[in-house]
């Protein structure tokens, strides 16, 4: 998996991306908490559920029906995410369904069950640039380290860079709406 760091930029960059405001900071925050929750699955190890279950890490918490109640949780609580619903809908959506396919990418694990309940297949992308995060208590290490590093080459600067194209478009797009 990314690290928890890593699985907030989606949110961030999509935010950066938009104009400023237009993301409400409640809905900013959802849709940091959708991009990170799944990985609060690693309680199963605690409770002695096997890494390959369902319900065990990168099971049914980083399944497409996961993200698309995440996403109708969001919908039914836009009015309290200051957010129109089919936009608190959509970003808490993609939010969600950012995290398994960043753990996808990674080089390490069992892969992900994105089409849970429909398979219990465990996917990986056919590309799998990004290096596996250690748990939290070896985080602070040399593997540690490089594990950032990657994620700062594969994802954070592909992400910056692509919110930095975007402003540019954004700027130097006629305003239609001054047309006669």
């Amino acid at each position: 998996m990314p690290s928890v760091f890593t699985h907030a930029a989606v949110p961030l960059a999509l935010w950066c991306a938009s104009d400023l405001g237009r993301l409400p900071p409640r809905l900013l925050a959802a849709g940091l908490v959708a991009a990170m929750l799944p990985d609060a699955d690693v309680l199963a190890f605690a409770l002695q559920i096997p890494y390959a279950d369902a319900l065990g890490h990168r099971g049914a918490s980083h399944s497409l029906l996961f993200a698309a109640l995440l996403g109708f949780l969001a919908l039914l609580g836009a009015r309290g995410l200051n957010a129109g619903r089919l936009q608190a809908a959509a970003f808490v959506l993609i939010c969600a369904l950012s995290h398994p396919l960043l753990d996808a990418l990674t080089s390490g694990g069992l892969g992900v069950a994105l089409w849970w309940p429909w398979s219990d297949a465990r996917l990986f992308a056919p590309w799998r640039p990004i290096r596996v995060s250690p748990f939290a208590n070896q985080f602070f290490s040399a593997r540690g380290l490089q594990t950032v590093l990657s994620e700062l080459r594969w994802v954070w600067l592909p992400l910056f860079l692509c919110v930095c194209g975007w402003r540019l478009v954004q700027q130097r797009a006629p305003d239609l709406s001054q047309r006669p």
